[in-house]
């Protein structure tokens, strides 16, 4: 079996599938304040070509895959999807992640279909601050398909949590008070730029001032992750049941060990989050193309990742697409 490998010698197994560019929330860093050009349904891949690529990626080494959007949940008969997904041969981790609001109707099927990893996006524990970040007014939504989904056997749970200056970052201590009695991680999340997502210095607060702040109130002790491809720095807190973490895009960034592939929702291979150069599949799924010329494709895409991303400032700059159109 041939293995996705690029020109830095890292081994991708890792494939994140965006079912959507729709969203039920307006979050102010994942989409510009004007919102994004929204494709035809025509545009945006089928479950039969999901599931093919997907099947061809893990015939080529990929054994975990993270459904996103958009919004996953608000594709229709979406579980169907994971159904599916989940008994292709070779993939070990299905998970997903969502922004909760439809999740108390959909947890406990989720989990029946096949899915055994399931993040949530939280940015704050207050309902007028939530509705601030989100443009949406869903936060006890939210909080039911939290409880619904611990309820649903999706344990440990993650939370993820967006810090921002002068908007999030003094709820640091709450959520680690939230998860005192309940099998959940919490990862704190550097804010990432993007051209229009309104990033700018003053509201990035990095894992290093994240960390201060907590030690100053509680005791902290790192865990050390079993999976070298790991992204996310966790600590366990004495006498706190659930666990924190923290996503260091930014001030550490984790490029080299990155094994990330991403497939938009309109079928474009995207080999790095902020590099913009694409490789789109629709065509060719469409075509009739065989399965070795769509491998080659993918391949191509592996091959063609820069090492790293450019500094924030650059970030901010470059015609990238946004994070909503790309998949989290």
């Amino acid at each position: 079996m041939s293995q996705l490998i690029d020109s830095f010698n890292r081994q991708h197994n890792y494939l994140r599938i965006s079912v959507t560019d729709r969203c039920n929330l307006r979050c102010v860093y994942c989409q510009p304040a004007d919102g994004i050009e929204l494709r035809q349904r025509s545009e945006i891949l089928t479950f039969d070509e999901i599931e093919r690529v997907a099947k061809l990626f893990a015939e080529i080494g990929v054994n975990k895959i993270r459904i996103t959007g958009g919004e996953p949940l608000v594709r229709k008969d979406l579980p169907k999807l994971i159904q599916r997904l989940a008994i292709i041969p070779g993939i070990r981790i299905l998970g997903m992640t969502t922004n909760g609001v439809l999740l108390k109707s959909f947890a406990h099927q989720l989990k029946q279909s096949g899915l055994t990893n399931l993040n949530v996006s939280l940015d704050s524990l207050r309902s007028s601050r939530f509705e601030l970040i989100s443009g949406r007014q869903y936060f006890k939504d939210v909080l039911d398909g939290i409880y619904a989904s611990l309820d649903a056997g999706f344990q440990p749970l993650k939370l993820n949590v967006v810090v921002m200056g002068g908007i999030n970052d003094d709820e640091l201590l709450d959520f680690v008070e939230f998860v005192r009695d309940k099998p959940i991680n919490v990862r704190f999340i550097e804010y990432m730029p993007f051209k229009f997502n309104q990033w700018n210095q003053a509201k990035f607060v990095s894992f290093q001032q994240m960390v201060e702040t907590i030690s100053g109130r509680f005791e902290m002790q790192r865990i050390k992750s079993i999976d070298e491809n790991s992204v996310a720095k966790e600590y366990r807190i004495t006498g706190v049941m659930g666990t924190i973490s923290f996503i260091t895009s930014m001030s550490d960034h984790f490029c080299g060990t990155c094994n990330r592939i991403r497939l938009t929702a309109d079928g474009s291979i995207k080999s790095c989050l902020f590099h913009p150069a694409e490789i789109n599949l629709r065509s060719a799924l469409r075509d009739n193309t065989s399965d070795e010329i769509i491998t080659g494709m993918i391949h191509s895409a592996i091959i063609a990742k820069p090492f790293g991303h450019p500094a924030a400032e650059e970030l901010v700059a470059i015609e990238n697409r946004s994070m909503i159109q790309i998949g989290g």
